[in-house]
């Protein structure tokens, strides 16, 4: 449905974007806000995305400019001058305090930063959100407010922009701030308070948006009157981000390249087990013989970011073939994927937990070792994948064994293996996640509201 019918004085309606994460951010959740945005734009809305400067992003992860490039020319954009204090380099901004008492001084700003919302680092600005929404809809009045949390300080913006304006809001969740991903159960209780702000917001909300079944059944069972307002809205694959599925394969003799891509946020000792698993494989194996195992993307943030145990760990086992090759621009993912015979799935957590990289590691049809828990949200994706390497247990002989069935299947997969792999992966293009959803936007909107 177009939203035309939600004209005011033959104006479209204006969807207003609390964003933080958006591009040039190099985050994960940039590629989900980004087409969010697009296709609102594409259904006839207006979009203003309000989100952090680019000197906010650069002191965390990073810019990725071939990102932003992709967005539609027609979002404005209200840029916010927040930047973290406890990520400035510039020794010369440091107070004396701080200078000589550093743990005294993060553990004090900890504090403050909890006096306004209870979420460190981010609830100190609380405030400066609040007045930036107001200063939007003061130029531009808004239809609806999306917000897309974390942080999670955003979320006290939106519901006090509702309250002051009576403009409905959506929360995209994405993962889910009650539930506790990686150990799978209540991250706070009800009447602590993170938990009175949880409850106000999903309360309020016209719509909640969670990334998979688990978490939403979570939210259902902990708001049971809020059950037939949240949403189950996927997380996907892009057009530009899959490679081609071509007739080449690795020639005899040659290295084989397995690839991680994606912030590496794997338990440190998992992650020992991963690379001790490789380097048995590599050595026992004739098929992994001078292959090699590639990191890309983020590993830490801020002043740890790829200067960190994980790094030196990789740098450690540089004659195992273990490489760190850093951040790859959106533009040249693709080539990534191309560049590579096998994929490994390292990610933390279990059955709250999928990973939007598990849509783009399936759309690539080459072979994919799981380096994660066996009950776990991307299995429940990867079920039916016809080039999964599936260890049974995450200790060294199940992964080591994973990643030889893996090199096989990257010797002898066919062309139409790796196109049934791509084809398993239709059905989670993001846009055909986004389409319905948007829709029903567009109906609150034309509806003024009504739940």
């Amino acid at each position: 449905m177009s939203p035309d019918g939600a004209k005011r004085d033959g104006v479209r309606p204006h969807l207003l974007y609390l964003a933080l994460g958006f591009p040039p951010a190099a985050k994960s959740c940039a590629y989900r806000m980004k087409e969010v945005a697009n296709l609102a734009v594409e259904r006839g809305w207006r979009v203003t995305v309000v989100n952090l400067d680019e000197e906010a992003w650069l002191r965390e992860f990073g810019l990725d400019r071939s990102l932003a490039a992709q967005v539609s020319p027609s979002i404005k954009q209200v840029l916010l001058p927040l930047h973290r204090p406890d990520f400035d380099p510039d020794l010369q901004h440091y107070s004396w305090f701080r200078a000589r008492h550093t743990a005294r001084w993060l553990k004090f700003r900890r504090r403050i930063e909890q006096i306004s919302f209870p979420e460190p680092v981010w609830g100190v600005y609380r405030a400066p959100l609040e007045r930036a929404l107001e200063k939007v809809h003061l130029q531009d009045s808004a239809d609806l407010l999306m917000v897309s949390p974390a942080p999670y300080v955003t979320m006290a913006a939106a519901w006090r922009f509702h309250r002051r304006h009576g403009v409905p809001y959506v929360v995209d969740f994405r993962d889910g701030w009650s539930v506790d991903v990686m150990a799978e159960g209540e991250a706070f209780a009800r009447d602590s308070p993170r938990g009175k702000w949880d409850a106000r917001v999903v309360r309020d909300a016209q719509r909640c948006w969670f990334v998979n079944d688990p978490i939403r059944d979570f939210y259902a069972q902990r708001y049971p009157e809020a059950a037939d307002r949240l949403r189950v809205v996927r997380n996907g694959w892009d057009l530009d981000s899959a490679p081609s599925i071509s007739s080449s394969a690795p020639q005899p003799g040659s290295g084989l390249k397995f690839t991680f891509l994606g912030n590496l946020k794997l338990p440190y000792s998992q992650f020992l087990v991963l690379i001790d698993a490789w380097k048995q494989a590599r050595t026992a194996e004739a098929s992994l013989h001078g292959a090699t195992l590639d990191f890309y993307g983020y590993i830490g943030a801020g002043y740890a970011s790829g200067a960190n145990a994980y790094a030196k760990t990789i740098g450690q086992h540089g004659a195992n073939g273990v490489r760190y090759h850093g951040p790859v621009p959106r533009s040249e993912v693709a080539k990534v994927y191309d560049d590579s015979d096998a994929l490994v799935l390292a990610l933390p957590g279990g059955r709250f937990m999928t990973s939007g990289k598990v849509y783009e590691y399936m759309a690539s049809g080459l072979p994919i070792v799981s380096a994660h828990g066996y009950e776990h949200g991307a299995a429940d994706i990867l079920e039916g994948y016809p080039l999964w390497a599936r260890p049974r247990s995450l200790d060294v002989d199940a992964l080591r064994q994973a990643v030889v069935d893996a090199a096989v299947m990257a010797r002898s997969a066919t062309v139409e293996q790796r196109a049934a792999g791509r084809e398993h992966a239709e059905k989670f293009e993001r846009r055909r996640q986004l389409e319905s959803p948007i829709s029903e936007l567009e109906d609150l909107v034309i509806a003024g509201g009504d739940r």
